[in-house]
Protein backbone atom coordinates (compact mmCIF):
# COMPACT_ATOMS: atom_id res chain seq x y z
CA UNK A 1 0.00 0.00 0.00
CA UNK A 2 1.25 3.73 -0.69
CA UNK A 3 1.52 5.70 2.09
CA UNK A 4 -0.38 8.62 0.64
CA UNK A 5 -3.33 6.14 0.67
CA UNK A 6 -2.97 5.51 4.47
CA UNK A 7 -5.92 8.27 5.52
CA UNK A 8 -6.31 9.89 8.71
CA UNK A 9 -8.81 7.03 9.69
CA UNK A 10 -6.23 4.66 10.68
CA UNK A 11 -6.24 6.26 13.71
CA UNK A 12 -8.32 3.67 14.94
CA UNK A 13 -5.33 1.36 15.42
CA UNK A 14 -3.84 4.05 18.15
CA UNK A 15 -6.50 3.15 20.23
CA UNK A 16 -4.79 0.89 21.09
CA UNK A 17 -3.12 3.05 23.54
CA UNK A 18 -6.48 3.85 25.24
CA UNK A 19 -7.06 0.23 25.40
CA UNK A 20 -9.37 0.03 22.66
CA UNK A 21 -9.78 -2.54 19.94
CA UNK A 22 -8.88 -1.71 16.38
CA UNK A 23 -11.54 -2.17 13.43
CA UNK A 24 -10.86 -5.50 11.50
CA UNK A 25 -11.00 -3.37 8.62
CA UNK A 26 -7.54 -1.69 10.00
CA UNK A 27 -6.30 -4.46 11.88
CA UNK A 28 -7.22 -7.94 12.79
CA UNK A 29 -6.26 -8.76 16.03
CA UNK A 30 -7.57 -9.94 19.51
CA UNK A 31 -7.67 -7.67 21.60
CA UNK A 32 -5.77 -7.63 25.06
CA UNK A 33 -4.57 -4.44 26.53
CA UNK A 34 -1.11 -3.60 27.18
CA UNK A 35 0.22 -6.81 25.77
CA UNK A 36 -1.15 -6.16 22.44
CA UNK A 37 0.29 -2.57 22.23
CA UNK A 38 3.88 -4.07 23.28
CA UNK A 39 3.18 -6.62 20.36
CA UNK A 40 2.36 -3.73 17.98
CA UNK A 41 5.29 -1.03 15.86
CA UNK A 42 7.44 -3.77 14.87
CA UNK A 43 8.12 -2.04 11.84
CA UNK A 44 8.36 0.94 9.96
CA UNK A 45 4.67 0.98 8.17
CA UNK A 46 3.10 0.31 11.88
CA UNK A 47 5.26 3.27 13.13
CA UNK A 48 3.77 5.71 10.27
CA UNK A 49 0.43 4.55 11.12
CA UNK A 50 1.15 5.55 14.88
CA UNK A 51 2.27 9.32 13.23
CA UNK A 52 -0.63 9.56 11.52
CA UNK A 53 -2.20 9.28 13.91
CA UNK A 54 -0.53 11.49 16.26
CA UNK A 55 -1.15 13.91 12.79
CA UNK A 56 -5.13 13.14 12.86
CA UNK A 57 -5.32 15.67 15.72
CA UNK A 58 -4.47 18.94 14.43
CA UNK A 59 -7.98 18.48 12.45
CA UNK A 60 -9.43 19.70 15.45
CA UNK A 61 -8.84 22.47 14.47
CA UNK A 62 -11.55 22.81 11.40
CA UNK A 63 -12.86 19.44 12.30
CA UNK A 64 -16.33 18.34 14.06
CA UNK A 65 -18.60 21.36 15.42
CA UNK A 66 -16.33 21.76 18.44
CA UNK A 67 -13.77 23.28 16.31
CA UNK A 68 -11.48 26.24 16.59
CA UNK A 69 -12.31 28.22 14.25
CA UNK A 70 -16.07 28.65 14.45
CA UNK A 71 -15.65 28.65 18.84
CA UNK A 72 -12.83 31.21 19.14
CA UNK A 73 -14.42 33.56 15.95
CA UNK A 74 -17.25 33.90 18.26
CA UNK A 75 -15.24 34.94 21.43
CA UNK A 76 -14.18 37.57 19.14
CA UNK A 77 -15.73 40.88 18.64
CA UNK A 78 -15.79 40.29 14.85
CA UNK A 79 -18.57 37.53 14.74
CA UNK A 80 -21.44 36.58 16.90
CA UNK A 81 -22.04 32.76 17.64
CA UNK A 82 -25.13 32.82 15.67
CA UNK A 83 -26.54 29.57 14.65
CA UNK A 84 -30.26 27.97 14.97
CA UNK A 85 -30.57 29.81 18.21
CA UNK A 86 -29.60 30.53 21.75
CA UNK A 87 -29.22 26.87 22.53
CA UNK A 88 -27.77 25.66 19.46
CA UNK A 89 -24.26 24.56 20.79
CA UNK A 90 -24.16 25.38 24.42
CA UNK A 91 -20.82 26.03 24.87
CA UNK A 92 -20.07 28.76 21.30
CA UNK A 93 -22.76 30.51 23.02
CA UNK A 94 -21.39 30.64 26.54
CA UNK A 95 -17.88 31.67 24.82
CA UNK A 96 -19.50 34.53 22.75
CA UNK A 97 -21.09 36.23 25.82
CA UNK A 98 -18.71 35.23 28.14
CA UNK A 99 -21.00 32.87 30.47
CA UNK A 100 -19.22 30.25 29.91
CA UNK A 101 -17.72 28.09 33.13
CA UNK A 102 -17.07 24.46 33.89
CA UNK A 103 -19.62 23.12 33.18
CA UNK A 104 -20.70 24.69 29.09
CA UNK A 105 -16.81 24.18 28.20
CA UNK A 106 -16.83 21.83 25.55
CA UNK A 107 -14.31 18.73 27.17
CA UNK A 108 -13.02 18.14 23.50
CA UNK A 109 -10.91 21.14 23.77
CA UNK A 110 -9.01 19.86 26.59
CA UNK A 111 -9.60 15.97 25.86
CA UNK A 112 -8.54 16.31 21.70
CA UNK A 113 -5.49 17.71 22.33
CA UNK A 114 -4.34 15.30 24.94
CA UNK A 115 -5.25 12.54 23.07
CA UNK A 116 -2.61 14.08 20.67
CA UNK A 117 -0.08 14.38 23.12
CA UNK A 118 -1.00 10.60 24.61
CA UNK A 119 -0.52 9.35 21.01
CA UNK A 120 3.02 10.98 20.40
CA UNK A 121 4.43 10.07 23.69
CA UNK A 122 3.53 6.35 23.28
CA UNK A 123 5.14 6.88 19.62
CA UNK A 124 8.66 8.43 21.43
CA UNK A 125 8.65 5.70 23.58
CA UNK A 126 8.45 3.06 20.48
CA UNK A 127 10.00 4.71 17.90
CA UNK A 128 13.49 3.70 19.21
CA UNK A 129 13.48 0.03 19.19
CA UNK A 130 11.41 0.04 15.81
CA UNK A 131 13.90 -1.42 12.66
CA UNK A 132 13.38 1.08 9.98
CA UNK A 133 15.89 3.25 8.47
CA UNK A 134 17.70 5.92 10.75
CA UNK A 135 17.22 8.67 9.00
CA UNK A 136 13.18 7.69 8.70
CA UNK A 137 13.17 7.36 12.00
CA UNK A 138 14.57 10.56 12.85
CA UNK A 139 11.79 12.44 10.56
CA UNK A 140 9.06 10.66 12.60
CA UNK A 141 10.53 11.73 15.73
CA UNK A 142 11.07 14.99 14.95
CA UNK A 143 7.56 14.96 13.46
CA UNK A 144 6.40 13.65 16.32
CA UNK A 145 7.97 16.12 18.79
CA UNK A 146 6.65 18.99 16.96
CA UNK A 147 2.99 17.59 16.75
CA UNK A 148 2.78 17.14 20.88
CA UNK A 149 4.71 21.09 21.13
CA UNK A 150 1.70 22.55 18.29
CA UNK A 151 -0.58 20.35 20.70
CA UNK A 152 0.70 21.65 23.97
CA UNK A 153 0.82 25.17 22.49
CA UNK A 154 -2.84 25.37 21.56
CA UNK A 155 -3.95 23.51 25.24
CA UNK A 156 -1.75 26.34 27.23
CA UNK A 157 -2.83 29.27 25.24
CA UNK A 158 -6.42 28.13 26.14
CA UNK A 159 -6.53 26.74 29.50
CA UNK A 160 -2.97 28.03 30.88
CA UNK A 161 -2.81 25.84 33.63
CA UNK A 162 -2.50 22.45 32.34
CA UNK A 163 -0.25 19.01 33.14
CA UNK A 164 2.55 18.03 31.60
CA UNK A 165 2.91 14.68 30.41
CA UNK A 166 6.15 13.24 28.89
CA UNK A 167 5.46 9.43 28.77
CA UNK A 168 2.85 6.84 28.50
CA UNK A 169 1.55 6.75 32.45
CA UNK A 170 -0.74 4.41 33.52
CA UNK A 171 -4.15 4.95 33.60
CA UNK A 172 -4.98 4.95 37.97
CA UNK A 173 -2.05 7.85 37.86
CA UNK A 174 -3.91 9.93 35.73
CA UNK A 175 -6.18 10.84 38.90
CA UNK A 176 -2.83 12.17 40.18
CA UNK A 177 -0.90 14.53 37.41
CA UNK A 178 -0.49 18.27 38.59
CA UNK A 179 -0.47 21.19 37.05
CA UNK A 180 2.78 23.06 35.59
CA UNK A 181 3.03 26.49 35.31
CA UNK A 182 2.63 27.84 32.01
CA UNK A 183 6.11 28.83 31.54
CA UNK A 184 6.79 25.27 32.46
CA UNK A 185 4.95 23.87 29.66
CA UNK A 186 6.19 27.23 26.89
CA UNK A 187 9.91 25.44 28.05
CA UNK A 188 8.57 21.85 26.72
CA UNK A 189 7.41 23.18 23.81
CA UNK A 190 10.15 25.13 22.51
CA UNK A 191 12.74 21.85 23.37
CA UNK A 192 10.22 19.86 21.25
CA UNK A 193 10.17 22.38 18.49
CA UNK A 194 14.18 23.05 18.55
CA UNK A 195 15.04 19.46 18.96
CA UNK A 196 12.25 18.68 15.86
CA UNK A 197 14.08 21.13 13.15
CA UNK A 198 17.48 19.05 12.43
CA UNK A 199 15.59 15.84 11.70
CA UNK A 200 13.06 17.66 9.11
CA UNK A 201 13.55 18.66 5.49
CA UNK A 202 13.66 22.55 4.89
CA UNK A 203 10.64 22.21 2.74
CA UNK A 204 8.23 19.70 1.51
CA UNK A 205 9.00 19.15 -2.35
CA UNK A 206 7.03 15.53 -2.77
CA UNK A 207 3.52 17.28 -2.41
CA UNK A 208 1.58 14.44 -3.57
CA UNK A 209 2.91 12.09 -0.78
CA UNK A 210 3.64 14.16 2.02
CA UNK A 211 1.89 17.66 1.47
CA UNK A 212 0.41 17.84 4.70
CA UNK A 213 3.31 16.86 7.31
CA UNK A 214 5.93 18.98 8.89
CA UNK A 215 9.20 21.19 7.62
CA UNK A 216 11.79 22.88 8.78
CA UNK A 217 9.68 26.12 7.72
CA UNK A 218 6.31 25.03 9.32
CA UNK A 219 7.98 24.23 12.60
CA UNK A 220 10.38 27.43 12.64
CA UNK A 221 7.52 29.40 11.61
CA UNK A 222 5.36 27.52 14.90
CA UNK A 223 8.37 28.52 17.01
CA UNK A 224 8.28 31.81 16.26
CA UNK A 225 4.55 32.41 17.08
CA UNK A 226 5.09 30.55 20.32
CA UNK A 227 8.24 32.92 20.94
CA UNK A 228 5.92 35.73 20.45
CA UNK A 229 2.94 34.74 22.73
CA UNK A 230 5.60 34.65 25.23
CA UNK A 231 7.12 38.11 24.63
CA UNK A 232 9.91 36.91 23.66
CA UNK A 233 10.21 39.13 20.47
CA UNK A 234 13.86 38.86 19.66
CA UNK A 235 13.83 35.09 19.67
CA UNK A 236 10.50 35.40 18.05
CA UNK A 237 11.62 38.04 15.25
CA UNK A 238 14.50 35.41 14.30
CA UNK A 239 12.82 32.29 13.71
CA UNK A 240 10.39 34.66 11.57
CA UNK A 241 12.67 35.93 9.56
CA UNK A 242 14.21 32.78 8.86
CA UNK A 243 10.93 31.58 7.30
CA UNK A 244 9.55 35.07 6.14
CA UNK A 245 13.10 35.70 4.18
CA UNK A 246 12.94 39.35 1.70
CA UNK A 247 9.27 40.55 1.79
CA UNK A 248 7.71 39.84 -1.16
CA UNK A 249 9.92 37.58 -2.63
CA UNK A 250 9.92 33.60 -2.31
CA UNK A 251 11.56 32.80 0.86
CA UNK A 252 14.68 30.12 1.45
CA UNK A 253 11.75 27.86 2.76
CA UNK A 254 9.89 27.93 -0.45
CA UNK A 255 7.15 30.66 0.91
CA UNK A 256 5.53 33.39 -1.14
CA UNK A 257 2.67 35.59 -1.00
CA UNK A 258 0.55 34.98 -3.86
CA UNK A 259 -0.51 37.45 -6.01
CA UNK A 260 -4.37 37.36 -5.69
CA UNK A 261 -5.88 37.35 -2.17
CA UNK A 262 -8.78 35.83 -3.35
CA UNK A 263 -6.78 32.79 -4.52
CA UNK A 264 -6.54 31.92 -1.50
CA UNK A 265 -9.88 30.65 -0.87
CA UNK A 266 -10.45 28.46 -3.91
CA UNK A 267 -11.40 24.98 -2.67
CA UNK A 268 -8.79 23.26 -5.27
CA UNK A 269 -5.64 25.77 -4.35
CA UNK A 270 -4.21 23.21 -1.88
CA UNK A 271 -1.08 23.68 -0.52
CA UNK A 272 0.36 26.72 -2.38
CA UNK A 273 3.29 28.86 -1.41
CA UNK A 274 1.59 31.06 1.12
CA UNK A 275 0.62 27.68 3.13
CA UNK A 276 2.81 26.94 6.08
CA UNK A 277 0.74 24.45 8.76
CA UNK A 278 -2.21 23.28 6.38
CA UNK A 279 -5.20 21.05 7.95
CA UNK A 280 -6.28 18.70 5.04
CA UNK A 281 -9.43 18.22 4.47
CA UNK A 282 -11.44 15.58 2.15
CA UNK A 283 -14.88 14.32 0.88
CA UNK A 284 -14.08 11.28 0.87
CA UNK A 285 -14.06 10.23 4.58
CA UNK A 286 -17.70 9.19 3.87
CA UNK A 287 -18.31 11.04 7.58
CA UNK A 288 -22.15 10.69 8.86
CA UNK A 289 -23.98 11.70 11.80
CA UNK A 290 -23.12 9.05 13.80
CA UNK A 291 -19.84 9.51 14.24
CA UNK A 292 -19.37 13.19 13.34
CA UNK A 293 -16.92 14.94 15.41
CA UNK A 294 -15.09 11.83 16.73
CA UNK A 295 -11.87 11.78 15.12
CA UNK A 296 -13.14 9.72 12.13
CA UNK A 297 -14.44 12.15 9.96
CA UNK A 298 -12.58 14.41 7.70
CA UNK A 299 -14.44 16.68 6.20
CA UNK A 300 -14.47 20.16 6.89
CA UNK A 301 -17.19 21.25 9.25
CA UNK A 302 -16.64 25.19 9.15
CA UNK A 303 -17.71 24.89 5.74
CA UNK A 304 -21.37 24.11 6.74
CA UNK A 305 -21.89 26.09 9.90
CA UNK A 306 -20.71 29.46 8.35
CA UNK A 307 -23.18 29.35 5.37
CA UNK A 308 -26.62 31.63 5.28
CA UNK A 309 -29.67 29.28 6.16
CA UNK A 310 -32.39 28.54 3.86
CA UNK A 311 -30.10 30.17 1.13
CA UNK A 312 -31.66 30.20 -2.35
CA UNK A 313 -31.74 32.44 -5.56
CA UNK A 314 -34.50 32.90 -8.62
CA UNK A 315 -33.78 31.27 -11.86
CA UNK A 316 -31.47 32.91 -13.58
CA UNK A 317 -29.74 35.00 -10.71
CA UNK A 318 -25.90 35.79 -11.09
CA UNK A 319 -25.41 35.08 -7.04
CA UNK A 320 -22.84 32.54 -6.12
CA UNK A 321 -24.30 28.95 -6.42
CA UNK A 322 -24.00 28.73 -2.22
CA UNK A 323 -24.84 25.57 -0.05
CA UNK A 324 -27.58 26.46 2.69
CA UNK A 325 -25.69 26.59 5.64
CA UNK A 326 -26.03 27.05 9.58
CA UNK A 327 -26.23 30.86 9.95
CA UNK A 328 -23.19 30.54 12.78
CA UNK A 329 -20.49 32.69 12.49
CA UNK A 330 -22.26 35.99 11.55
CA UNK A 331 -20.61 39.07 10.66
CA UNK A 332 -20.66 42.22 13.45
CA UNK A 333 -21.99 44.98 12.06
CA UNK A 334 -17.94 46.67 13.61
CA UNK A 335 -15.79 44.25 11.00
CA UNK A 336 -18.33 44.91 8.72
CA UNK A 337 -17.44 48.45 8.96
CA UNK A 338 -14.04 48.32 9.33
CA UNK A 339 -13.82 45.99 6.56
CA UNK A 340 -15.65 48.01 3.92
CA UNK A 341 -13.69 49.47 0.95
CA UNK A 342 -10.56 47.18 1.66
CA UNK A 343 -10.23 44.98 -1.12
CA UNK A 344 -9.96 41.67 1.07
CA UNK A 345 -13.71 42.69 1.71
CA UNK A 346 -15.33 40.52 -1.26
CA UNK A 347 -13.44 37.51 -0.45
CA UNK A 348 -14.41 37.57 2.99
CA UNK A 349 -17.61 39.12 3.65
CA UNK A 350 -20.99 37.87 2.12
CA UNK A 351 -23.65 40.84 2.38
CA UNK A 352 -26.91 38.80 1.96
CA UNK A 353 -28.76 41.93 2.64
CA UNK A 354 -27.33 43.35 -0.32
CA UNK A 355 -28.31 40.17 -2.43
CA UNK A 356 -31.67 40.24 -1.33
CA UNK A 357 -32.59 43.92 -2.06
CA UNK A 358 -30.78 43.31 -5.61
CA UNK A 359 -33.53 40.73 -5.92
CA UNK A 360 -30.57 37.71 -6.48
CA UNK A 361 -31.05 35.78 -3.37
CA UNK A 362 -32.51 35.25 0.06
CA UNK A 363 -32.01 33.20 3.25
CA UNK A 364 -34.19 33.08 5.96
CA UNK A 365 -32.44 34.95 8.88
CA UNK A 366 -32.02 33.31 12.87
CA UNK A 367 -30.68 33.88 16.06
CA UNK A 368 -28.10 36.78 16.18
CA UNK A 369 -28.33 37.63 12.44
CA UNK A 370 -26.95 40.26 10.71
CA UNK A 371 -27.11 39.68 7.24
CA UNK A 372 -23.67 39.59 6.98
CA UNK A 373 -21.87 36.23 6.38
CA UNK A 374 -18.19 34.50 6.22
CA UNK A 375 -17.34 34.51 2.78
CA UNK A 376 -14.25 32.65 2.74
CA UNK A 377 -15.38 29.41 4.08
CA UNK A 378 -18.91 28.95 2.39
CA UNK A 379 -18.97 26.45 -0.17
CA UNK A 380 -20.74 26.22 -3.61
CA UNK A 381 -23.00 23.29 -4.93
CA UNK A 382 -20.22 22.27 -7.02
CA UNK A 383 -18.62 21.02 -4.20
CA UNK A 384 -20.58 19.50 -2.40
CA UNK A 385 -19.35 15.45 -2.15
CA UNK A 386 -21.20 12.47 -4.33
CA UNK A 387 -19.94 10.16 -2.08
CA UNK A 388 -21.44 8.66 0.88
CA UNK A 389 -22.24 9.71 4.50
CA UNK A 390 -23.88 12.86 5.18
CA UNK A 391 -23.03 15.91 2.42
CA UNK A 392 -23.01 18.53 5.16
CA UNK A 393 -19.92 16.51 6.62
CA UNK A 394 -17.93 16.30 3.65
CA UNK A 395 -16.89 19.46 2.37
CA UNK A 396 -12.67 19.64 0.88
CA UNK A 397 -11.65 22.55 1.49
CA UNK A 398 -8.95 23.35 3.43
CA UNK A 399 -7.68 25.06 6.47
CA UNK A 400 -4.22 27.19 7.09
CA UNK A 401 -3.42 26.98 10.80
CA UNK A 402 -0.65 29.55 9.62
CA UNK A 403 0.25 31.15 6.56
CA UNK A 404 2.71 33.60 5.37
CA UNK A 405 1.14 36.93 5.77
CA UNK A 406 0.42 35.57 9.31
CA UNK A 407 4.07 35.07 9.97
CA UNK A 408 5.16 38.46 8.17
CA UNK A 409 2.49 40.44 10.56
CA UNK A 410 4.17 38.60 13.32
CA UNK A 411 7.99 39.51 12.82
CA UNK A 412 6.73 42.92 12.23
CA UNK A 413 5.31 42.77 15.35
CA UNK A 414 7.99 40.88 17.43
CA UNK A 415 10.11 44.20 15.87
CA UNK A 416 8.33 46.04 18.07
CA UNK A 417 6.32 48.06 15.02
CA UNK A 418 9.37 50.01 14.51
CA UNK A 419 12.04 50.28 11.19
CA UNK A 420 12.69 49.13 7.60
CA UNK A 421 12.13 45.99 7.75
CA UNK A 422 8.45 45.59 10.27
CA UNK A 423 7.73 48.68 7.00
CA UNK A 424 8.49 46.26 4.28
CA UNK A 425 6.96 43.22 6.18
CA UNK A 426 3.14 45.71 6.32
CA UNK A 427 3.50 47.05 3.23
CA UNK A 428 4.22 43.51 1.50
CA UNK A 429 0.86 42.14 2.53
CA UNK A 430 -0.79 45.57 2.38
CA UNK A 431 0.69 45.75 -1.57
CA UNK A 432 -0.29 42.52 -2.45
CA UNK A 433 -3.90 44.14 -2.61
CA UNK A 434 -2.80 47.04 -4.25
CA UNK A 435 -2.73 48.76 -0.87
CA UNK A 436 -0.59 52.21 -0.64
CA UNK A 437 1.92 51.64 2.18
CA UNK A 438 0.61 53.20 5.44
CA UNK A 439 3.39 54.45 8.70
CA UNK A 440 4.36 51.04 10.44
CA UNK A 441 3.20 50.70 13.86
CA UNK A 442 1.51 48.23 16.60
CA UNK A 443 -1.78 49.83 16.06
CA UNK A 444 -1.29 49.04 12.29
CA UNK A 445 -0.28 45.99 12.12
CA UNK A 446 -2.90 44.67 14.79
CA UNK A 447 -5.70 46.63 12.56
CA UNK A 448 -3.69 44.74 9.32
CA UNK A 449 -4.20 41.49 10.85
CA UNK A 450 -7.55 41.76 11.69
CA UNK A 451 -8.83 42.53 8.33
CA UNK A 452 -6.27 40.12 6.54
CA UNK A 453 -7.12 36.82 8.64
CA UNK A 454 -10.56 37.90 9.17
CA UNK A 455 -12.53 34.68 10.36
CA UNK A 456 -9.49 32.37 10.47
CA UNK A 457 -9.86 31.88 14.09
CA UNK A 458 -7.03 34.21 14.92
CA UNK A 459 -8.56 37.28 16.28
CA UNK A 460 -9.29 36.36 20.02
CA UNK A 461 -6.05 35.35 20.78
CA UNK A 462 -4.58 38.40 19.39
CA UNK A 463 -6.91 40.75 21.42
CA UNK A 464 -5.37 38.35 24.73
CA UNK A 465 -1.59 38.45 23.34
CA UNK A 466 -1.42 41.78 23.45
CA UNK A 467 -3.81 42.77 26.18
CA UNK A 468 -6.48 44.22 24.87
CA UNK A 469 -9.27 42.00 25.21
CA UNK A 470 -10.83 43.70 27.74
CA UNK A 471 -11.21 46.94 26.17
CA UNK A 472 -12.40 45.61 22.99
CA UNK A 473 -14.44 42.74 24.43
CA UNK A 474 -15.89 44.10 27.80
CA UNK A 475 -19.22 44.77 26.50
CA UNK A 476 -19.66 41.15 25.60
CA UNK A 477 -18.95 40.29 28.78
CA UNK A 478 -14.94 39.19 29.36
CA UNK A 479 -13.68 39.99 32.80
CA UNK A 480 -10.04 40.80 32.82
CA UNK A 481 -8.03 38.42 35.19
CA UNK A 482 -10.43 35.28 34.16
CA UNK A 483 -11.23 34.93 30.94
CA UNK A 484 -8.28 35.37 28.84
CA UNK A 485 -8.03 31.25 29.71
CA UNK A 486 -10.76 29.17 29.44
CA UNK A 487 -12.24 27.30 32.35
CA UNK A 488 -10.98 23.71 32.89
CA UNK A 489 -13.94 21.26 31.74
CA UNK A 490 -15.50 19.83 35.45
CA UNK A 491 -14.81 16.39 34.44
CA UNK A 492 -10.98 16.80 34.11
CA UNK A 493 -11.82 18.40 37.80
CA UNK A 494 -14.04 14.94 39.59
CA UNK A 495 -11.56 12.67 41.98
CA UNK A 496 -8.73 14.48 40.61
CA UNK A 497 -5.83 16.61 41.23
CA UNK A 498 -6.70 19.48 39.22
CA UNK A 499 -7.13 22.89 39.96
CA UNK A 500 -9.81 25.30 38.35
CA UNK A 501 -8.50 28.43 36.86
CA UNK A 502 -8.71 31.72 38.43
CA UNK A 503 -12.23 33.24 38.70
CA UNK A 504 -14.14 30.29 37.25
Amino acid sequence: MKRQNIILRLTVCMLLVLGVSCSEEFLEVEPKGTPLEDNYYKNEDQAYSGLVAVYDVIGKFSRGFENMVTFFNAGSDDFFAAGGGATDGAGIHAFDDYSIDQTTIPGSYWNDYYAGIFRANVLLQKLPDVPMDDDVKARFIAETKALRGYYYFELVRMFGNIPLILEPIPTADIYNVLQATPSEVYQQIEADLTEALPGLPMQITNLADEAARFSQGAVKALLGKVYLYQGKNSEAATQLADVNGTPGEMSAYGYKLLDNYSDLWVVSNKYNSESIIEIAHTDKSNADWGWWGAGNDEGNTVNIMVGPRGYSRPDGSSAPDYVSGWSFNTVTQNLYDTMKGDPRFDATILDMKALKAAGLADWAPNYQDTGYFLKKFMPLNSDTSTGGGATALNYKQNMYALRLADSYLMEAEALGGTGARAQALLDAVRARVSLPSTPVSLQAIAKERRIELAGEGHRWFDLVRTGNAANVLGDRGFTAGKNEILPIPLRELENTAIVQNPNY
